[in-house]
């Protein structure tokens, strides 16, 4: 400090402090006034990914049509009324007999004999048999639906639900009791999701990886039909899948009321025209046809 002279007191400090930042500010204002000012967040980047639990409309259709069948067979039928509707829209093996006392004996007539490979998955025996299907249609048929879209998720339901059938008659031909339940069509979502869940960038992986587009890892090429029977994963549920229909077939595990039967062959049936026909139905390239040379 100079001999004689004045201590600067803070309060002066501080005022020439504010006279400078005031300065600085003026200066920046032409740039700021072209400058948009963007707010930091975590990331600025849009990812394009959906929910993984958003069910798709179409499978959200599927299950109010079977619930509203259901509550009208419930509610709004009598019994004779409910016994002529699923002798009319249940799967009966005896339709298709050769005996001249069976044939013609069901209501439908030639149309029933048709249709009836389709509509008997509409129906169910009980609320229970009703829940236990929809608790497997609704992860199975989210992957198929948003693999497939809405229009070949119906006709690949219908064609594997039509496989079931044509499994139950083969397995009990001329058998007089009524098959009903949508389990053969599930059945054959289940294989077709085995087809494209475990590879690798697939839905699995999104599931476990959450920055993954959910979107995107539905549209992953599908490994080849070989490639899928060589899975360790799909493998064991193969293995633990059939294990379960051939307890219920033997009665060993018994499901809903006593005296009621399931019908295992027409799972197994759903089941593998699900696994072979997924290529007919995929609108997306599989690797397969990926590594395929072009023909001349």
């Amino acid at each position: 400090m100079q001999k004689g002279g004045r201590k600067p007191s803070l309060l002066s400090f501080a005022s020439s402090s504010r006279r400078r930042a005031a300065l600085a500010v003026a200066d920046l204002r032409p740039y700021l006034a072209l400058t948009q000012v963007q707010p930091v967040t975590q990331s600025s980047e849009t990812k394009s990914s959906e929910p993984i639990f958003n069910v798709p409309p179409v499978v959200v259709a599927t299950v109010a049509v079977l619930v509203i069948i259901q509550a009208i067979r419930a509610f709004a039928l009598s019994p004779a009324a409910d016994d002529r509707l699923v002798l009319t829209f249940a799967f009966i093996p005896a339709r298709y007999s050769t005996d001249p006392l069976i044939t013609g004996q069901f209501p439908g007539g030639f149309g029933a004999d048709l249709w009836t490979f389709f509509t008997y998955a509409f129906l169910h025996a009980d609320l229970m048999h009703l829940g236990v299907n929809l608790a497997w249609l609704i992860p199975f048929g989210t992957a198929l639906a948003r693999r497939f879209g809405a229009w070949r998720y119906i006709a690949f339901m219908l064609v594997t639900a039509a496989a079931g059938a044509l499994a139950q008659l083969i397995a009990t031909p001329g058998s007089p009791a009524p098959m009903i339940g949508a389990s053969a069509a599930i059945s054959g979502a289940m294989a077709a999701a085995m087809r494209f869940m475990f590879q690798r960038n697939g839905p699995l992986d999104s599931w476990r990886h959450p920055g993954t587009a959910v979107v995107e890892a539905y549209r992953v090429p599908a490994v080849p039909l070989l490639a899928t029977l060589r899975d360790p994963r799909f493998l064991f549920f193969l293995a633990v899948w059939i294990g379960l229909n051939v307890l219920f077939g033997f009665g060993t595990i018994s499901f809903g009321e006593p005296g009621q039967q399931i019908a295992w062959q027409a799972h197994i049936g759903g089941f593998f025209a699900g696994l072979l026909l997924f290529a007919a139905f995929d609108p997306w390239v599989s690797q397969e046809q990926l590594g395929a040379e072009p023909s001349s």
